[in-house]
C-alpha cells in the first residue's frame, strides 16, 4: 500500500487546534508564514513517502544486526538517513542559534508524525535526538551547546537517553552506574544501561548519550543522580569525532515490534576509559532528564498518532477492495466491498475518529511548548496535557492498530498483509517513557494541584465555554466532579481512580477539539464533509462511553484490595 501523507488533515489541525497563525504573529515565529508551512508539510510528505515508507517492510523483517564493529542498519537505511540530514528535516524546530530553522515545535511535530507514519521504527532516531537537544538547551554549558547542538540540530549526530538498568526500571532511583571525577572537570563513567533506542547504529558520525549516574558520596534514591554527556567518540580540538570513548554494545533486543529500531544494551567503561561531562549541577540529573523526558512523552503520544494513521490507511484501503458477501437486507445478493457492511463501517469510523482525536490532543500539547516560554498559563496547560497526550495518544494507537487487524479479518493475522506490524509496533508505546499508569499517577498526584488547582480549573472552564453538545458538557462536568473529589482524597483512592479519570479527561479534551473542528469544517468539499461526519461520530459515540468511567473514577481503592495478593493465583 502506498503511504499517503495526511497533509490536509495536519494543516487543518495546525490552524484550528494549534492556532499556528497566532504563533506566526509573534516575533519568535515570524518565519512561519502560510506558504512556508505548506511547503514544509508537502515536502516532508514527499520525502517520507519516497524514501522512508519503502524501507518499512525491510526494517520490520530484516532489522538491525549486532556485530563486533557495532550495529549495522538494514539495507537502505544509512542512505535514507543521510538524505534526511541533507534535506534539513531535523532542523525544523531546532534553535536558529545552533543551525536550526527555529520554527514552531508543533510544526516540527507534524513533520515527525509524517516520518513516523511512513516508518515508525526508523523515526525513533530523530525522536530521541530532539529530546537530547532540549536537555542541552536548558541545562548544558555554553561550551557543550556550541560543541554538540549544531550537529544534533541537523541530525548529523544522533542522541540517546540512558536511564534504565537491569534492576532500575520505573524506579530510576535504584540505578547503580557510577561517575568518578577524573580531576580535570570530566568524569569516568561505568555501568550498564538497557533498552536504549538507537543506542548504536551506522547512520551518523557520532552518537551523543545522555547518561544518568551517581557520583561518589551521592545521596540514595533520585536525589543522588547526576546527568552526563557521553559521546560515542570524543571530540578532538577541532570539535570532530576522534577517539573511541569505551561505550560498547553488549547486545540488541529481540523485540515484539519496532524492529527497525536497534534497542541496545550498552556497557560504559569496560576498559575504564569512558569519559563524560556533567550536564547541570551535580545531583541535579533528574531535573535535567525530565526536560528530555517531558519532550519525549509528547513524541511518544505522537507515535500513537503515527501508528493509528498508518493502520487506518491500510484498513480503509483493504475494506474498499475486499469483496465479501451481500449487504444484509439488500434484495441484490451481489457481494460487495466490506466497507459497505455496518460493522466494518463502525470500525473504520472509530479508527478515523480516534486517530484524529489523538492528533488534535497531541498537537494542542505541542503548541503549548511553543507558548510556554513566554506564557505562564500555557506552561500550566502543557503540564496538565502532557500525561494525557502520552497516555491517551498511545492507548488510541493500540486500539486503532487492533481494529485494523480486525478489519482485515483472518488476513490481518498474516504478517504479509502488514496489518500485524502496526499492532506489534504500537504495544511498546504505553510502556516506555513512563508507563501510562505513571502518567495517570502524575495527573492526580501533581497536575491536579498545579498552581493551586488553577491549571485544571482553567482547562475545565475553557472546555465549558466552547462546548455545545449535551453529552460532551455532561462529561466535562463529570471530570470537574471527579477532579475535585480526587484533590482531597487519600493517596490510595487517588491512585485507584487515576487511570479512568485520565481517560475521562482525555476524551473530554478530545471531544472539545473534535467538536470545534466539525464546526469549523464548513465547506462543501470532500475533506470538510469527512471532518464533520467524523467529528459527529466522536462526539456522539465515543464521548458518551467515557461517562461510563465515572463509577470507576469515584470508587474507593478498597475494592482493589478485597482480594489478597496470594489469592490472585487461586
Amino acid at each position: 500500500m502506498p503511504f499517503t501523507p495526511a497533509v490536509r488533515e495536519q494543516r487543518f489541525v495546525l490552524d484550528t487546534v494549534a492556532r499556528i497563525a497566532d504563533l506566526a504573529a509573534t516575533e519568535r515565529f515570524a518565519d512561519a508564514t502560510p506558504d512556508l508551512i505548506d511547503a514544509v508539510l508537502e515536502g516532508a510528505g514527499q520525502f517520507a513517502a519516497g524514501e522512508w515508507a519503502p524501507l518499512n517492510r525491510e526494517g520490520d523483517t530484516n532489522g538491525p544486526k549486532w556485530t563486533e564493529q557495532g550495529v549495522k542498519m538494514p539495507t537502505g537505511y544509512p542512505q535514507a538517513y543521510r538524505d534526511y540530514v541533507a534535506g534539513g528535516w531535523g532542523t525544523i524546530g531546532a534553535p536558529a542559534d545552533f543551525g536550526g530553522q527555529g520554527l514552531p515545535f508543533v510544526l516540527a511535530s507534524a513533520v515527525l508524525e509524517t516520518l513516523g507514519t511512513a516508518n515508525m521504527g526508523f523515526a525513533l532516531a530523530p525522536t530521541l535526538t530532539v529530546g537530547a537537544i532540549e536537555a542541552l538547551l536548558h541545562h548544558g554549558t555554553p561550551e557543550q551547546q556550541a560543541a554538540y547542538l549544531p550537529h544534533l540540530a541537523t541530525g548529523e549526530w544522533t542522541g540517546t537517553m540512558n536511564l534504565t538498568e537491569p534492576q532500575a526500571g520505573s524506579d530510576v532511583g535504584a540505578l547503580k552506574s557510577r561517575a568518578e571525577p577524573v580531576g580535570d572537570g570530566t568524569y569516568r563513567i561505568s555501568g550498564t544501561k538497557i533498552f536504549i533506542s538507537f543506542g548504536d547504529h551506522d547512520m551518523a558520525d557520532n552518537i551523543v548519550h545522555l547518561v544518568l549516574a551517581r557520583t561518589p558520596g551521592a545521596p540514595e534514591g533520585t536525589r543522588g543522580i547526576s546527568l552526563f554527556l557521553v559521546p560515542k567518540y570524543r571530540l578532538d580540538t577541532g570539535g570532530k569525532p576522534s577517539a573511541f570513548n569505551d561505550v560498547r554494545v553488549v547486545s540488541i533486543e529481540h523485540k515484539m515490534g519496532l524492529h527497525a529500531s536497534p534497542t541496545c544494551v550498552l556497557s560504559f567503561g569496560d576498559n575504564g576509559d569512558c569519559i563524560g561531562e556533567l550536564i547541570g549541577p551535580e545531583n541535579g540529573g533528574m531535573r535535567a532528564m525530565f526536560t528530555m523526558m517531558n519532550n519525549a512523552r509528547l513524541n511518544v503520544g505522537l507515535q500513537g498518532v503515527q501508528v493509528a494513521e498508518a493502520a487506518t490507511q491500510k484498513a480503509v484501503e483493504f475494506a474498499r477492495e475486499r469483496i465479501q458477501s451481500a449487504r444484509a437486507g439488500s434484495p441484490d445478493k451481489t457481494p460487495v466491498a466490506i466497507v459497505e457492511h455496518p460493522d466494518v463501517r463502525r470500525m473504520l469510523m472509530r479508527m478515523k475518529a480516534q486517530t484524529q482525536a489523538a492528533r488534535a490532543l497531541v498537537y494542542l500539547a505541542a503548541s503549548m511548548v511553543d507558548r510556554a516560554d513566554s506564557d505562564e498559563a500555557a506552561k500550566d496547560r502543557l503540564e496538565i496535557l502532557t500525561p494525557l497526550a502520552k497516555a491517551h495518544g498511545t492507548d488510541i494507537g493500540n486500539e486503532v492498530a487492533s481494529l485494523g487487524v480486525q478489519v482485515h479479518g483472518g488476513m490481518g493475522f498474516i504478517e504479509e498483509t502488514g496489518a500485524a506490524q502496526f499492532f506489534r509496533d504500537a504495544r511498546i508505546t504505553p510502556i516506555y517513557e513512563g508507563t501510562n499508569g505513571i502518567q495517570a499517577a502524575d495527573l492526580v498526584g501533581r497536575k491536579l494541584g498545579l498552581s493551586n488547582g488553577a491549571a485544571f480549573n482553567t482547562l475545565i472552564a475553557d472546555m465549558r465555554a466552547e462546548s455545545e453538545d449535551a453529552a460532551l458538557r455532561a462529561l466535562i462536568d463529570a471530570c470537574d466532579d471527579v477532579g475535585r473529589r480526587l484533590a482531597t482524597a487519600d493517596v490510595d483512592d487517588r491512585l485507584a481512580a487515576s487511570y479512568p479519570f485520565l481517560t475521562m479527561l482525555s476524551v473530554a479534551v478530545c471531544g472539545w477539539l473534535m467538536e470545534r473542528q466539525g464546526r469549523l469544517a464548513d465547506g462543501d468539499d470532500d475533506f470538510s464533509r469527512m471532518k464533520r461526519a467524523v467529528a459527529a461520530f466522536y462526539v456522539g459515540q465515543i464521548v458518551p462511553e467515557a461517562l461510563g468511567l465515572h463509577a470507576a473514577a469515584t470508587a474507593p481503592a478498597a475494592i482493589l484490595y478485597d482480594l489478597p495478593a496470594d489469592l490472585f493465583a487461586a
